[in-house]
């Protein structure tokens, strides 16, 4: 029996992580800081902020040496998926040695931690919620330049050999095998959406059969982004980067969901494809504007199996979401995207 209480510990520590804003959270905090600055910290306030399905995300006041530091703490959360956060950390260090703007990672805990899965980086100061930036008349110069900073980013990372990410266990495939790959989890949850039967055959014989080429963010999108008043500051959440081709991720910051309510501008609501391709052109990288077609239909597909998938998540009681089940709601919404882009070629 005795050889088994370390196993039970862990496990424990697994299923019920300390708060960090609690007096043990805090310890553990200052202590894995402590460990990763080389100097004693101590922590003075611990503030929960918004997160998404997958993060728990709380900002950090310290003291380090007399000088006041910031960091942000993110934790997975319980029904998270997604790469592991040391993985995700990992890939967000190598993409900042890119030109990649990332928060800088201070530390990395395993699941085994007393504050569980989490990565701590520097505070970077901007905007996340985008539908400030997008309207509110203070980032007017920073939405002015953001396409041309996405695009840069995007050509940075997009510039790195599939060997600069050697030894990392990242997923990935050619157009057509992604595109299978949705396929078979809309057989699986069992739905039929005639506008989502009409997007997998259109797309079936148009997405691409070479492999894989580059790394892509995944998620890079409006939402993702810390916007200074100068312009993109950080590019958040890589939480699924895998192998593919350079359109997807242009492509998926076309999808209508990111442009929340500025529909005139279809790149992320801040900029036009023609600028996008042009500064993506300008930045090293190249992509014609028929394939970013096939690709922005595909990120609009995309997005209408993750509706449906955190309805499953809900419906069947693996997830139990309100959440999630008015989320799951918008597919009616990306049917009807869907049909008016292949009618019409654009949304």
């Amino acid at each position: 029996m005795a050889s088994s209480r370390p196993d039970a510990e862990r496990r424990a520590a697994r299923s019920n992580p300390l708060d960090p804003a609690g007096p043990d959270g805090r310890a553990s905090l200052e202590r894995l800081l402590a460990q990763a600055l080389g100097q004693a910290v101590r922590v003075l306030r611990v503030t929960a902020l918004s997160g998404g399905a997958s993060s728990l995300t709380w900002a950090v006041d310290a003291e380090a040496s007399g000088a006041a530091r910031r960091f942000i703490l993110q934790r997975a959360a319980t029904d998270a998926h997604g790469l592991p956060r040391g993985l995700q950390a990992e890939v967000m260090r190598r993409a900042g040695r890119l030109g990649v703007p990332v928060p800088p990672v201070i530390a990395v805990t395993s699941p085994d931690h007393p504050l569980g899965e989490a990565v701590v980086t520097g505070f970077v100061d901007g905007e996340a919620l985008a539908p400030r930036w997008l309207r509110q008349p203070e980032y007017a110069a920073a939405r002015a330049r953001l396409v041309e900073d996405c695009a840069n980013a995007l050509a940075r990372l997009h510039a790195a050999p599939l060997q600069y990410w050697q030894g990392l266990p990242l997923s990935g495939g050619s157009g057509e095998e992604l595109l299978h790959q949705q396929f078979e989890t809309y057989r699986r949850i069992g739905v039929d959406v005639p506008a989502f039967d009409l997007a997998f055959a259109w797309l079936e014989p148009r997405m691409p059969r070479d492999p894989p080429s580059v790394l892509v963010h995944g998620d890079f999108r409006s939402g993702n982004f810390l916007v200074s008043h100068a312009g993109l500051a950080a590019v958040l959440d890589w939480e699924i980067p895998h192998f593919s081709v350079p359109a997807e991720d242009l492509g998926w910051l076309c999808a209508q969901a990111w442009r929340f309510g500025q529909w005139r501008l279809p790149v992320g609501g801040f900029a036009t494809r023609e600028a996008l391709l042009q500064a993506y052109r300008a930045a090293g990288g190249r992509i014609d504007p028929e394939e970013l077609h096939v690709w922005e239909v595909f990120a609009n597909l995309r997005w209408g199996m993750s509706c449906l998938v955190l309805a499953d998540d809900h419906v069947s009681g693996r997830v139990p979401s309100v959440e999630r089940a008015a989320i799951g709601r918008r597919v009616s919404e990306v049917a009807a995207d869907l049909v008016h882009i292949i009618a019409f070629g654009e949304l």
